[in-house]
């Protein structure tokens, strides 16, 4: 294994199944954690910087295709090539939930950032939403026209967006329970999504080898890169909000899009990157190959964004518009070495989500009318501070559902 005294080193890298891995996510909570899924029908789950699996998951039929943590780090959902999703709770290593509905491969999963419900999207076109204590999907999106291949929520858990195989990127709005906008202007299948920390501002890597900024107030377009020299598999803004970085093949890039300019290019020796993380100045990069799992850090302290009077230069199309949100303060990187290779095993916590005060619950009062939100403050972090009501949403989803508003069991 290679010195930390260089930009990018590998950490470690090991046999993860018995044969080969199709998916693996980052615990976003700690960076300490790291899931693996593969054609062996196994959920693996791993101390990043350990040799040895924590625990190994059994119970679906079919190759694991997806998989993804909650969080907290508590539950994992793992979706396979049969649509099934299985959801797992870590503490007690034993499956609290088997999911059906998919016709076809579950493609990606992502946990909602406060309430008890997740989203999965399938070679079937669809997106499902489900809810965790009732055991089913409770609605259902239609409107791609080939796989879903990425989802998120927002970070205030408004919205979430789909991203497809026909180079499409769908956001749909929780509340009003419909599709809010449409993006089209890849000419390759959508591989990764992410929503800058602060402002109203989304990221889209797709095949066409190009990375998309979009404006969420007026959902225009606001520049693109390249087009580089490989599709882009992987993307995380950076936490401080300055910079989104982006995995290539056996490459990272340093973006950013006022105008959109590539301040730093780090070569990597991952091979297929598929996920991303920061945590106290490092980046995590884990890439899977055949059977083998290999986990990367990037020094990002060390990259040319970051040091003082660097020159950037162009890269790709020049500035289109400014986001309209504006620009949320900027932090400091504090330089600090992240000790990756000291991981924790997982722990119990008080906000784990079976105690979280941030669950969702269905409003008992069936006359309150859902309401579409027409604007949105300033920033992401803005709406949370002021502390979002996720009832109308849940209550929507319910309501198309039932036709009726049921309390949730105690």
């Amino acid at each position: 294994m290679a010195t930390n005294t260089k930009r990018a080193y590998k950490l470690q890298e090991f046999v993860a199944h018995a044969s080969n891995v199709n998916c693996l996510k980052i615990g976003r909570k700690t960076s300490r954690v790291l899931v693996t899924g593969g054609e062996d029908h196994k959920v693996n789950l791993w101390a990043i910087g350990k040799p040895n699996s924590i625990l190994s998951l059994s119970g679906h039929t079919s190759a694991v295709e997806s998989v993804g943590f909650d969080s907290t780090e508590v539950f994992v959902a793992a979706g396979a090539a049969s649509g099934t999703i299985k959801l797992w709770d870590l503490e007690e290593a034993k499956i609290v939930r088997t999911l059906t509905g998919h016709r076809s491969n579950c493609m990606s999963v992502d946990f909602h950032p406060f309430g008890e419900f997740f989203a999965s999207g399938s070679l079937d076109t669809n997106l499902k939403i489900w809810d965790i204590r009732r055991k089913n999907c409770i609605h259902t999106y239609k409107g791609h026209t080939r796989g879903v291949n990425a989802i998120r929520f927002t970070p205030d858990g408004r919205w979430v967006v789909s991203g497809g195989e026909d180079n499409i990127v769908k956001l749909w709005d929780l509340t009003a329970g419909k599709l809010l906008h449409e993006f089209k202007c890849h000419e390759g299948q959508i591989q990764c999504i992410d929503f800058h920390p602060h402002e109203f501002l989304l990221a889209t890597g797709s095949a066409d080898k190009t990375v998309k900024f979009w404006d969420l107030e007026t959902f225009e377009l606001i520049g693109s890169t390249g087009p580089e020299t490989t599709g882009v598999r992987s993307m995380t803004f950076n936490p401080d909000g300055r910079t989104l970085l982006c995995g290539l093949h056996e490459s990272l890039k340093v973006f950013s899009w006022e105008p959109i300019r590539c301040h730093d290019t780090v070569d990597v020796g991952w091979s297929r990157l598929a996920d991303l993380n920061v945590h106290e100045g490092k980046l995590l990069g884990c890439s899977f190959n055949q059977s083998c799992v290999g986990i990367w850090v990037v020094d990002l302290t060390r990259l040319e964004s970051y040091a003082t009077g660097t020159s950037t230069k162009l890269n790709g199309h020049s500035e289109l518009k400014t986001v309209s949100s504006g620009t949320m303060p900027l932090q400091n990187d504090s330089g600090s070495r992240a000790n990756i290779g000291q991981s924790s095993v997982l722990q119990s916590s008080e906000n784990n989500l079976k105690a979280s005060s941030g669950r969702l619950s269905v409003s008992q009062n069936s006359d309150s009318a859902p309401k579409e939100t027409k604007s949105t403050p300033s920033g992401w972090s803005q709406a949370h501070h002021k502390g979002l009501d996720l009832a109308p949403i849940i209550d929507l989803l319910e309501i198309q559902l039932f036709n009726l508003v049921v309390p949730l069991p105690p």
